[in-house]
């Protein structure tokens, strides 16, 4: 088995919180495959520090098997608006409610916010997440595009 996998049963105490600065130190104990990359500890001090982004988890004992982060933005001409950028579960704790949960999480944070507008982007083959999103309540805008550019 890899090293981080997940290795037995999900157990019935998954709790769920928002992480803050003071708990940095959670992302330390994350199985492979809940995010796409390995966690950056110098990241995370910069992601937790900044007030308007936002990362809710799903703990099984101790250890971070599902996340979802978000960011809350403003404009000078638009309310404010809720952008999810990820959602991940472990696979042994997939199908089961996590991600929905998750994201119920978020959508409440932007509510409190004052947020006018959560969204999600996400590949038109990721049938998984289209039916999380669908099945939370989101509407898929047609005719979106996506586009995106790697610097440096």
């Amino acid at each position: 088995m890899r090293a981080g996998a997940v290795s037995c049963c999900p157990s019935m105490s998954t709790t769920f919180t928002f992480l803050t600065e003071r708990d940095a130190d959670v992302l330390n104990n994350v199985p492979t495959g809940v995010f796409d990359n390995a966690v950056d500890p110098s990241l995370v001090g910069e992601f937790l520090g900044d007030p308007r982004h936002h990362i809710a988890v799903a703990l099984d004992g101790g250890r971070v098997v599902a996340f979802a982060s978000a960011v809350h933005y403003v404009h000078p001409d638009e309310h404010a608006q809720f952008w999810i950028n990820e959602i991940g579960t472990a696979e042994a704790y997939r199908r089961r409610g996590i991600a929905r949960r998750l994201l119920g999480l978020l959508c409440g944070r932007a509510r409190e916010l004052g947020c006018v507008e959560v969204w999600v982007v996400t590949g038109g083959n990721n049938v998984a997440a289209r039916g999380l999103y669908r099945s939370a309540g989101l509407s898929e805008t047609e005719g979106a595009v996506m586009y995106s550019m790697k610097l440096g």
